[in-house]
Formats: structure tokens, C-alpha cells, sequence
């Protein structure tokens, strides 16, 4: 890969396109020769690796803005650099053919031309990584990349100027390439709990301090085809105006028992064999607090979750409450992808090492000991270690011919404004959708404006996310429907109640993150097994999974300790010699170790 992070990874709206066609084109990979195989000794065997990324599947592509795409246009602020011999456009001509097809045709229709030609955005794409995470986070080379990015900017013809558009906030699709490095597109769509355990390991081991972030401001929920507000903290409940004030106290009590239900199990215990869903009917609460609690506090199935499901995930939403802000979670500015790349930063200061676009053939295991001892890479070099961590998505059919997967349906819609809109247009908010049909999952929706760095000025950036039962299109198209209408001319001279839907994808993930390590076939014990991201919206199990591997590997260490500070720091095990100052002694270390700044958010200290 040319990115961080794997099914994590977040990207500009160039490099989304770029994912897109790598995926688009997986199919016409030709395999390399198997030169690997001549390097496998007599008491040796070799697991195979997979060539193909299989994890992401039935990619759809509509785009619904207005398509006048002008020569020149590009993306604002691209960085040229030289590309690898598998590319030969530039960046200009990545934007120029970067051109969709309309709502009634989908982008696996499009000719193998065009898609030839959008794969150089791959490269650009690492450029738009680097470029956008450091900019804004106070280090040295900041004012290099806005200089260079400002001096691009004017050579760049503005969309305005070049669509002669008269008609008010009228979004075309050039714009959008243009400004296509304000967006940071994830393709897992998830939150953290302020009081979860990402947000607890990212304080313990000072990795907040290579991030930003902002709290949801919103909880919402879909009923009788309307978007409303929940009141979810006490303020919000006494001030709610859609709840009557027999509504409040009922939900207030159910709540504050809720919180301490394990001191009244005489409450529940009758209970635990019905769902949460049956049981909240027990409790003498109207149909629209069922709802409310049902659907966007506890966030539960209604056909699958328990009793103690329920009244456990009802708890940890208002245990996370006030921590941080008058909801339960937060955002990463810049996207959830900009986490797995904070980590990345941290152990990068220690040492680790990353290799992007360096492929791995096979892991070479020793016949006897029945443990994997090297893995040759795409050079045919062997890379000796004791331990090996190898994510799902790499392991061939063999590997996993026992192995059954469940999927995630998602979506990623670009819309012109909120699905409920207030008084402010930078709401960051979350909304569930129940199920209507049996069978199927309630879609997890969240709605992101442009102070979160994911999507540019007047636009919002939408995920959806459910379990599986079909494509995804299938399975979330009726939920886009409920919400969206399709941009059209003819509507932009109407004003309308329901957002614009100017842009959408559709794809199906793999969620191997409830998968036993002895499903897969004859494994050594020295290879640990990591899962892509699962369906929920929190990370904690990515966090109790790396803990686990971490133990396993690491059985008498502290997980993700404190990091020292820089000047106890000494590379090598060298001491110091005489008349030489502890900072000459780690450069790298002070090189590497952002500077602190008052604009970096430490969870602790502020609501914000």
C-alpha cells in the first residue's frame, strides 16, 4: 500500500478516487513470478501471501453535482513530485479524468481508459497524507508547505471564475476536485467515547498529543419521517420542548436506574431473556422515550439485544457523559484515519520503521520448530525476526479457506447542507435510523461539517454504517432516500426541506474482528493474527485486540507506557561522554518529537 493504517486510512478526495480505481482494477493484477519460491530451503516451507486486497467489495460511484469539468482545474495545493515508472499522467490530468459517471450509471461502467488514467492520483495521495497532517500542528515545516501551497493556489484558475456559476452556493463537481484536499475521507466511520478505552490510551501514552479533536455536538433520531434532537444530559432534558414534563421525569428516573441498575437487580433480573427492546415497554415509558432510548442513547438492535445488552450500553453513554461536552463523544480533527498515524508518530520517534509500497511474498517457516523464522519480501530479500504480526487482509484463500466473514456495508455521501438544520451550520452530529425490515440492521449515520478538516465550506461530509444482509447500496440507498434528494438544476431553483446529495459511494468491508486465530489453517505460534475494523461505533475492541497481541508478545511490559521525555533519552545504550549535553546525544529523537503548542488538545485539561 501507499498509505497508512490499512481499512483505517483516511484520504483527500483525489486519493479516495485513486482507492477507488486500485480496487476497480484489482481484478487485472497480473502475479509476479514466483522467484520467492527458488529461495526456500529443504527443511523450510513458505505461507503464500495474498497478492489482492479482498476485504473491500461491490464499490459503487454516483455523482449527482453538476459535472462541467473545465480544463485546468486541479487540485488546490497538489505537490508534483516524481512518480514511479507504473505512472506517467500528472497530477492535472488525474483531476481532469477524475470525472463520474451521472446517478444513473454506476463507475464500475466506466471504460478501463479513464480508470487508467486516475491511478497516478495513488501517488498524489501520499503528498496529500503528509501534506495535511502536518499543516496547522505548529512544527517548522509548516510554513514551508502553506508557502508552497499558497504559491500553487494562485496558479490555479478559481472554479468561480472559470464556471461563471450565477446561481447562489451552487456546488459543481470541479469544485469539489479543486478543493479536494479539505476533504479527509475515512473509510471506517467510528467515534470515541470519552471515557473508552482509546481515549484513556491515548492519554496514558501521550499519543493525544499528536491530535485534535472536537465533541459531537448532536444526538439525533429518525422518527415518523422526521429528523429530531435527543435531549440526552439534564439540561438537555429539562429544556427539551419536544418532551412533556411527565416525559421528562419518566425519563429521568429510567435513566438515573440506568446508571446503578446493578444494585437493583430485582429490577431487571425477571427480564434478562427478552430483548431491550421488550423490556423498555415494561417500564411504563411512552413510545417516543422507547425510541429515544432504544435507538440513539443505547444504540441497540431492537431484534437482537438482550436486557443487560441494553441497560449496559444505556450505562455507557451516560457514564461518558459531561466529560468533555454535553455528549458522550469525540471526533479527530482530520478524520479517525489520522489515529492509527498518531501511533505511527509516536513509534517513529523510538525508532520503528515504515515501509510504504514494499510488498511481502510469503513468511518462510522452519519444518522442525514449526515457527515462522523470515519473510521474503518483493526483492526476494529475507527479513529475519522472532515475531511476526500479519493483518487478515494479507492471507491467501489457503489460509482461509475455514474462515467465514461477516461484512459492513458503508457509505460516504457529500451533501450542501444538515440534515436538521440550527442556528449554526458547524454541527457535528449522530443519527440512527432503525430497521424496517426483518433481517436487516438499523444504519448508523454521522455528519460531518467542515470545522472537523473532513469536508470543504459548505458541504457536509456523511457516513453511513450497518451490518451486512446485502450490497451496500442495497442494503443503505433507502436510508440516502429517506434523508437526501439528488442534486438537480431544476431543483436549485426551489428551495427544498430535505440536503442536496451531490456525491456518494458505496462499498462493502470485511469485518474480521470476530475471527478465531485457529480458523485459520496451520498458523505458527510466533505469527499474531490482527482484525480490520469492526461494525461498532467505538474502537474498543482495536484496543483490547493490540493489548492482547502485545501481551502475548510482550508478556511482563507495561502497554503504550508513558514515553520518556527526550533529554533522559539515550540511543543505543551510549552513555554520555564527558562535556557533551544530553540533546546531542538524541538528535533523531528531539528531531522527530513535535514541539509542544498551546493549540494541541490534551484531553485532561479542556472541554474541547
Amino acid at each position: 500500500r501507499s498509505y497508512y493504517g490499512g481499512n483505517w486510512a483516511s484520504f483527500s478526495f483525489s486519493g479516495l478516487l485513486s482507492w477507488i480505481m486500485e480496487y476497480q482494477e484489482n481484478s487485472d493484477i497480473v502475479n509476479e513470478s514466483p522467484a520467492w519460491q527458488e529461495q526456500i530451503l529443504l527443511n523450510e516451507e513458505a505461507i503464500a501471501l495474498s497478492k489482492l486486497d479482498k476485504t473491500i467489495q461491490h464499490v459503487e460511484v454516483f455523482c449527482y453535482a453538476s459535472q462541467d469539468m473545465h480544463e485546468g482545474v486541479e487540485e488546490a495545493g497538489a505537490l508534483q513530485k516524481n512518480h514511479s515508472p507504473m505512472t506517467s499522467a500528472n497530477s492535472t490530468e488525474a483531476a481532469n479524468s477524475a470525472r463520474l459517471p451521472t446517478e444513473d450509471e454506476s463507475l464500475s461502467t466506466v471504460s478501463g481508459e479513464v480508470l487508467t488514467e486516475q491511478t497516478p492520483g495513488s501517488d498524489l495521495e501520499v503528498n496529500d497524507v503528509e501534506v495535511t497532517r502536518v499543516k496547522e500542528k505548529g512544527c517548522d515545516k509548516t510554513c514551508m508547505l502553506s508557502t508552497s501551497e499558497e504559491g500553487t493556489s494562485e496558479n490555479v484558475p478559481v472554479v468561480e471564475d472559470i464556471a461563471k456559476q450565477p446561481k447562489k452556493n451552487r456546488i459543481t463537481y470541479s469544485q469539489i476536485v479543486k478543493e479536494g484536499r479539505k476533504f479527509n475521507i475515512d473509510l471506517v466511520s467510528k467515534l470515541l467515547y470519552s471515557r473508552g478505552l482509546l481515549i484513556d490510551l491515548l492519554i496514558k501514552s501521550n499519543v493525544s498529543h499528536y491530535a485534535e479533536f472536537k465533541n459531537i455536538t448532536r444526538i439525533l433520531a429518525f422518527r415518523e419521517g422526521r429528523v429530531e434532537q435527543v435531549p440526552c444530559s439534564r439540561a438537555d432534558v429539562f429544556n427539551s420542548k419536544q418532551l412533556t414534563m411527565v416525559e421528562k421525569r419518566m425519563l429521568m428516573k429510567f435513566l438515573t436506574f440506568c446508571m446503578e441498575y446493578e444494585k437493583h437487580p430485582d429490577e431487571y433480573k425477571a427480564y434478562e431473556d427478552i430483548t431491550f427492546s421488550e423490556y423498555l415497554k415494561t417500564q411504563k415509558l411512552t413510545p417516543n422515550l422507547q425510541h429515544f432510548v432504544l435507538h440513539s442513547i443505547a444504540m441497540t438492535s431492537k431484534t437482537t439485544s438482550s436486557t443487560i445488552d441494553g441497560l449496559k450500553a444505556t450505562r455507557k453513554f451516560l457514564h461518558c457523559l459531561g466529560r468533555y461536552g454535553n455528549t458522550p463523544f469525540l471526533f479527530p480533527l482530520y478524520g479517525q484515519g489520522e489515529l492509527p498515524q498518531c501511533f505511527c508518530r509516536m513509534c517513529a520517534v523510538f525508532g520503528g520503521i515504515y515501509c510504504l509500497r514494499h510488498s511481502v511474498q510469503c513468511l518462510v517457516v522452519d519444518k522442525e520448530s514449526r515457527k515462522c523464522k523470515a519473510i521474503i519480501d518483493q526483492f526476494g530479500q529475507r527479513i529475519i525476526s522472532k515475531h511476526f504480526l500479519v493483518e487478515d487482509s494479507y492471507f491467501s484463500e489457503n489460509t482461509c479457506s475455514h474462515v467465514q466473514y461477516r461484512q459492513i456495508s458503508r457509505a460516504v455521501l457529500i451533501t450542501d447542507r444538515s440534515v436538521l438544520q440550527a442556528d449554526s451550520d458547524q454541527q457535528i452530529s449522530i443519527l440512527t435510523v432503525p430497521a424496517e425490515e426483518p433481517g436487516t440492521s438499523a444504519v448508523r449515520v454521522i455528519e460531518l461539517c467542515s470545522s472537523t478538516m473532513t469536508c470543504m465550506k459548505g458541504t457536509y461530509l456523511v457516513h453511513l454504517t450497518c451490518t451486512s444482509s446485502k450490497t451496500a447500496r442495497e442494503d443503505l440507498e433507502p436510508v440516502v432516500q429517506k434523508l437526501f434528494i439528488p442534486y438537480t438544476e431544476m431543483e436549485m431553483e426551489n428551495e427544498v426541506e430535505k440536503p442536496r446529495l451531490l456525491w456518494a459511494l458505496y462499498f462493502n468491508m470485511r469485518d474480521s474482528s470476530d475471527i478465531s486465530r485457529n480458523s485459520y489453517n496451520d498458523l505458527p505460534s510466533n505469527v499474531y493474527v490482527c482484525s480490520g475494523p469492526d461494525c461498532g461505533l467505538g474502537n474498543d475492541n482495536a484496543v483490547k485486540q493490540a493489548e492482547t497481541i502485545f501481551q502475548q508478545i510482550c508478556p511482563n511490559e507495561d502497554f503504550c507506557p508513558p514515553p520518556p521525555n527526550p533529554e533522559d533519552i539515550v540511543l543505543d545504550g551510549d552513555s554520555l561522554q564527558p562535556g557533551t549535553s544530553e540533546s546531542s546525544v538524541v538528535p533523531e529523537a528531539n528531531s522527530e518529537t513535535p514541539k509542544e503548542s498551546a493549540n494541541l488538545w490534551k484531553p485532561e485539561e479542556h472541554s474541547e
